[in-house]
């Protein structure tokens, strides 16, 4: 239960990078929703993955490339599915707010990330 209270607060952390990113860009920059959000993703990425070999995983023993590389391989394929639930949700929806769209996608993409990470990255030997 502590770890994945741990995960929640990592992503949570996440999220705020994740979100503060796209909404600064998108208020200070022309590069529009899709460029920055990928800005966006890739920094949110760099964060929880600090905030979970710190905190939330233990060790696996392994060294950091490769734990990193790990990390990388299950956080971009949970970027890719959240970007793309982001993208489908904007292009179908044009109304629709970023910042709406990025929660909807986030949280779709939660659960695979916490078993990907849990499982796979951080998994004891």
């Amino acid at each position: 239960m502590k770890k994945l209270l741990r995960f929640g607060i990592a992503g949570g952390l996440g999220f705020i990078v994740d979100a503060g990113v796209l909404m600064l860009l998108l208020h200070t920059t022309q590069i529009g929703p899709f460029i920055a959000r990928v800005i966006a993703i890739a920094l949110a990425m760099v964060t929880t993955f600090v905030f979970n070999r710190t905190f939330t995983f233990e060790r696996s023993g392994d060294s950091l490339a490769a734990e990193g590389f790990r990390y990388g391989s299950v956080g971009i394929t949970a970027a890719l599915v959240n970007y793309g639930l982001y993208s489908a949700l904007l292009l179908s929806m044009p109304d629709l707010q970023p910042l709406a769209a990025m929660v909807f996608a986030t949280a779709a993409a939660t659960v695979f990330s916490f078993f990907g990470y849990s499982r796979f990255v951080f998994r004891e030997k």
